[in-house]
């Protein structure tokens, strides 16, 4: 049974697309302080400010897992070759050039929402910007797959696929999620998979689906803070991610917010 998938209502989703909202509202904030000779500790003091105007509580800060420290942000600030978890901090200033993977959910009104942007610092290298474009295309890949009838392995395919046609590398070990009244919840959802199968898709299932992807290897290495994983290679990587809700009549975006992702 702890491995089921909970299946929200229509009222659990209607409480889900305003926690959804309210994590874009937040995503949204703190890209427009993204800008070279910012701290990501500043980034995430908007994020803890924001949080409390919107009424909810961070779902990141003290967030436990197996054999590590309590997370101690609201947001994940994950620089250039960091995969996620970076930890924010007063010494770490953002510089022209840099992107920046931001991660930032919130819990409201019984539910969570989850989300993620990679944002350019001021001109990034060609490079780069393929990478976020051809990230941010395959999170809405995926997206399009989540719908009534399909597999799961069809969500997680269509990152693989688009990301490897491009020359680029999924992030191993690490997974989207089911989302709802837990942060995390069953089912995993990787960023690789075969068409056809894993479970089936049904209306009222709940993820947060965020391809994690590298210009180079897929490997990685955790460093000392128990949290930060970065490259193994150190190239680059990118993170984008959405809530999302599986309806009857297809997939809805619960994070999405065009003024965010159609200006940055």
């Amino acid at each position: 049974m702890r491995n089921r998938i909970r299946l929200k209502s229509k009222k659990d989703i209607e409480k889900m697309q305003g926690s959804g909202r309210t994590a874009a509202i937040m995503l949204q904030r703190i890209g427009e302080a993204v800008s070279p000779g910012v701290s990501t500790a500043e980034l995430d003091r908007i994020c803890c400010q924001t949080i409390k105007e919107l009424g909810g509580e961070s779902s990141f800060l003290g967030y436990q897992l197996p054999n590590h420290p309590p997370y101690p942000a609201t947001i994940c600030s994950s620089i250039n070759e960091v995969i996620v978890h970076g930890v924010p901090s007063e010494s770490q200033i953002l510089q022209s050039g840099q992107i920046a993977s931001i991660d930032t959910a919130i819990f409201l009104n019984g539910f969570h929402g989850d989300n993620a942007f990679t944002f350019k610092v001021g001109q990034v290298s060609a490079e780069a910007q393929k990478l976020l474009d051809v990230t941010r295309t395959s999170l809405y890949k995926a997206i399009e797959q989540a719908k009534p009838g399909n597999r799961l392995g069809d969500v997680c395919h269509a990152v693989q696929a688009y990301a490897e046609l491009h020359g680029f590398h999924i992030a191993h070990n690490f997974v989207g999620h089911g989302i709802g009244r837990s942060m995390h919840e069953p089912p995993q959802v990787p960023n690789s998979g075969v068409p056809g199968t894993g479970p089936r898709l049904k209306p009222g299932m709940v993820i947060a689906i965020e391809p994690m992807i590298n210009v180079g290897t897929g490997d990685s290495v955790t460093l000392e803070d128990g949290w930060t994983a970065v490259t193994a290679d150190l190239s680059l990587s990118a993170h984008f991610e959405h809530t999302v809700a599986i309806l009857s009549d297809g997939p809805e975006i619960l994070t999405e917010n065009p003024d965010l992702w159609d200006h940055f």
